[in-house]
């Protein structure tokens, strides 16, 4: 064989290995080492389940670019990719474990999802099943591997940039979740809560994008931070039909990208969060938990990158002003 191995069953006729051995010579060509590792004990096959529908047109943008750099580094390292998709769903929501559970079919597993049920992440710990979750996830009986976007210090430095233009009072439009994510970015928004006259997080479930800026005017805030990329869109156009200006009488800062198709000629301040990087590590990481190479549990936060924009100002003296 041309790995030299003694004790495969397959043998290569001395002038084709000759022949081959010329052509990787000549190329440069050099085996990825995780895909020879993978290939010495394992089928190479890496399950991906998704806790929401993963082709619905409504959420093809959340977990497009996730799919993206998960199918680059499979090819890569020459792994094949099963997507599970016969899981029932319970209370709403998908389950991991059933009757027909099949994850035994894959050397290690894949987790996306906004919100991953402690339970399922407990029973793969307890099971010492290989899997790696994009996104940070609370321990759960022990500490789970994720490649996650570090949020709170995006949403830390985007704070600083307003409280550096001259806001103290600042309201944080969330949504109502308790994953996470959203934990995350309500951890970066506290981090500057001192320096504030007023901070305050203010749910937007069920509210229109004219009652929420109702609220924020009363409260004379001047610049917001909106989780949800498409409740920023509506504030700020609510915000011009009353003649209001942007960034001048109220700042719109962005928590992240849109997860559904939503055109602008707009830039918003903000950050873009990592998908494509952050599903080529969960592949990495998981092929490191799989072949026992793993250097620790493996948990990685990466950085988001920040976005200028045109909605982040000076806040203007004369907002709240009777």
């Amino acid at each position: 064989m041309l790995n030299n191995r003694s004790d495969a069953d397959v043998r290569i006729a001395p002038e084709t290995r000759d022949r081959v051995l010329r052509t990787i010579e000549e190329t440069g060509y050099a085996a990825d080492p995780v895909a020879r590792r993978l290939a010495a004990r394992f089928n190479r096959i890496i399950g991906v389940f998704t806790y929401e529908p993963a082709f619905p047109s409504g959420s093809r943008d959340f977990f497009h670019p996730f799919l993206l750099g998960i199918e680059e580094y499979a090819e890569r390292v020459g792994c094949d990719l099963l997507l599970f998709t016969s899981a029932p769903v319970v209370d709403g929501r998908r389950r991991i474990f059933h009757q027909d559970n099949r994850l035994r079919l894959a050397d290690g597993c894949l987790l996306l999802g906004r919100e991953i049920d402690a339970a399922e992440l407990h029973r793969l710990n307890r099971d010492g099943f290989p899997y790696v979750a994009v996104g940070r996830r609370n321990d759960a009986d022990g500490p789970v591997p994720y490649v996650g976007a570090d949020y709170a210090a995006a949403v830390d430095a985007l704070t600083g940039r307003a409280l550096g233009h001259g806001h103290r009072r600042l309201a944080y439009l969330s949504m109502g979740t308790h994953a996470e994510s959203s934990e995350d970015r309500r951890r970066g928004f506290a981090a500057h809560g001192g320096a504030a006259e007023s901070a305050r997080e203010l749910p937007t479930a069920g509210r229109d994008a004219d009652a929420i800026l109702d609220d924020l005017r009363a409260d004379r805030t001047t610049v917001v931070f909106v989780e949800d990329f498409a409740t920023a869109m509506a504030l700020e156009l609510a915000a011009r039909r009353r003649g209001l200006t942007v960034p001048g009488d109220l700042s719109v800062v962005t928590l992240g990208d849109p997860t559904v198709p939503l055109p602008t000629d707009l830039t918003f301040t903000g950050f873009h969060i990592p998908r494509e990087e952050m599903g080529r590590q969960a592949v990495e990481v998981l092929t490191s938990v799989i072949d026992g190479s793993a250097d620790g549990v493996g948990q990685r936060l990466l950085p988001c990158q920040l976005v200028e924009g045109d909605t982040l100002g000076a806040p203007n003296p004369a907002v709240g002003r009777s």
